[in-house]
């Protein structure tokens, strides 16, 4: 394999890392998380083999949705430091091999920013238009609210007026009129701005709304894709080889529409909703159909983009595009109390307390998840097997301090009162005294020791990234087989769903009694017959990942 050809499309093989700066690490002693505290951590994230790492929202905030109601799209909040401090931890990333990306949300603004605060208080406000306003009472738009526990329309009432504005999110973020020229060019500039700065693009937040033209003039903006197109060359032109990593929820032949279709001149990345929601029914039912199914439908994609694979990320896992049958199902399995669940329609857990605490089902999942085509996503804390706080509200749940050490706050903070956190440490079987990244790094045998080897492996299989993937026909419903093929090599992987072993037999095309099958997460070697049949045996919940490795093959293994 011509290793040299991926270097440009880094994005291909990469591990991306997300985090929110307030709750990883602070070092002021203040209670609150902050960048300087960051930049103390890029070695563990560099020790993990983390290659791109994704900031939460760190702009200055009125703090009613976690960060993602921004009160200034050129600041950082004063709480989490300065864009000296800021420039630090890109740079210290930088020379640890990690490119840095940003949250972009220019879906909406906080109702606090300046732009809304003019354009509210007059109908002849030069920001006015920034907006989308009706002067018409607007009909029930109850089915349309992202939280429909906190919100029961899209629209508001502005007093300073009487006209409404659009907020498909809270009435604390107004929308944004993207078909207003203006609006366009401040969203370029600021793109610009944070790239100057030296990040290597952003994780652009809820694509579909952003492009939406509910309740504007569509004609000002008749192709919203046309302008997705325009923000991709921006970033190109301005890094060479930056990433738009887009949030669509949408079914697969949708999500091609913002990748560019046959171009794939959009988004750069897209995360994969569909397969992650299959995944947790096959995980319910002890059965891999539902995620090979899912994968063997997941669409092909030009060299130039890529799917992003997760089992966790910052907001709830949403089951929505589940039957309301297999929805209850996951509901059944890993959250049959009302209190994990979230909008009726997912979970606010992490996967080690949904797993009962399994080490062998919580290695398989992750084994899954790095051997998966694509590019696989972890959110902080994943590598050491943290918990939840259900007694926190909503999508707070899963966005809990750090824990670095088994002391006080969990090593996240020197702060003597609990109140000044950003919210409680996990506790129960899943506090720091037993789930800690200090005692982890002296355990070969621990999570985050096997993370790691898997990101190590990970970074060494470019087929995984680039490859063609081909589920392999075997006898069990509880196995997914699957080989990733790419240039002169290939990869198998074989994970098991259930509690009891399996002997797996392969057919693998191409293959014959020269080559043999090297595993590369332990040691050892199946050889391959003639006709390219090869037998595995997995244990329960088990996982193999192995390289076919022919008579002349030159690749370390």
């Amino acid at each position: 394999m011509r290793i040299t050809d991926t270097a440009d499309l880094w994005w291909k093989n990469a591990v991306v890392y997300c985090l929110d700066v307030e709750t990883y690490m602070d070092w002021d002693g203040d209670g609150c998380g902050d960048l300087v505290g960051l930049a103390q951590r890029i070695d563990h994230l560099a020790d993990l083999g983390v290659t791109c790492l994704w900031l939460m929202p760190f702009y200055p905030t009125a703090e009613r949705d976690d960060g993602y109601d921004i009160t200034d799209f050129y600041g950082v909040d004063p709480r989490l430091g300065t864009h000296g401090d800021l420039v630090e931890v890109i740079r210290t990333a930088n020379d640890r091999g990690m490119r840095v990306i940003a949250d972009l949300v220019v879906n909406h603004t906080s109702r606090k920013h300046p732009w809304f605060r003019s354009a509210e208080a007059s109908t002849d406000s030069p920001f006015r238009d920034f907006y989308v306003w009706r002067s018409e009472e607007p009909p029930d738009t109850a089915d349309q609210v992202v939280f429909p526990d906190q919100e029961d329309s899209i629209w508001t009432l502005s007093e300073p007026t009487g006209e409404w504005y659009l907020h498909k999110f809270y009435k604390e973020q107004p929308d944004l009129n993207v078909t207003n020229p203006r609006v366009r060019d401040e969203i370029a500039k600021i793109m610009c701005f944070w790239l100057q700065l030296g990040l290597s693009g952003f994780r652009v937040d809820a694509v579909p709304f952003f492009l939406e033209t509910v309740g504007a003039d569509g004609g000002e903006l008749p192709e919203p894709h046309d302008y997705l197109r325009d923000l991709r060359q921006l970033v190109g032109r301005r890094t060479g080889d930056g990433v738009l990593l887009g949030e669509v929820n949408l079914p697969y032949d949708q999500q091609l529409e913002f990748f560019g279709g046959a171009e794939g001149d959009e988004l750069t990345m897209q995360f994969d909703f569909v397969g992650m929601q299959a995944l947790y029914l096959s995980l319910a039912r002890g059965d891999a159909g539902p995620v090979s199914r899912a994968l063997a439908g997941r669409p092909a994609l030009r060299p130039d983009n890529q799917w992003a694979t997760f089992v966790r990320n910052h907001d709830e896992l949403t089951l929505d595009k589940l039957t309301d049958e297999e929805r209850a199902e996951v509901f059944a399995a890993f959250g049959p109390e009302e209190r994990m669940q979230v909008y009726g329609r997912g979970l606010r857990r992490r996967l080690p307390p949904m797993l009962d605490g399994d080490p062998r089902r919580v290695r398989m999942v992750y084994s899954l998840l790095f051997a998966l085509p694509g590019t696989p996503v972890l959110f902080y804390g994943e590598e050491i097997g943290m918990g939840e706080d259900l007694d926190a509200e909503g999508r707070l749940a899963v966005r809990t301090p750090m824990q670095w050490t088994a002391g006080r706050h969990g090593g996240f903070s020197t702060v003597e009162d609990p109140a000044a956190l950003p919210g409680p440490v996990v506790d129960g079987g899943f506090a720091p005294r037993f789930v800690n990244v200090a005692d982890q790094r002296h355990d070969p045998g621990s999570l985050l020791s096997f993370v790691k080897l898997l990101v190590r492996r990970r970074r060494e299989s470019p087929e995984l990234g680039w490859g063609v993937f081909a589920l392999l026909d075997q006898p069990h419903p509880e196995v997914l087989a699957h080989l990733c093929s790419w240039d002169d090599g290939a990869l198998v992987a074989v994970h098991n769903l259930g509690p009891e072993p399996r002997t797996v037999p392969l057919t693998l095309d191409g293959c014959d009694a020269g080559h043999r099958l090297a595993d590369l997460l332990e040691v050892g070697e199946t050889p391959v017959g003639d006709g390219g049949r090869a037998e595995l045996t997995v244990e329960g919940y088990g996982y193999r990942w192995l390289r076919v490795v022919g008579p002349d093959s030159r690749r370390l293994v």
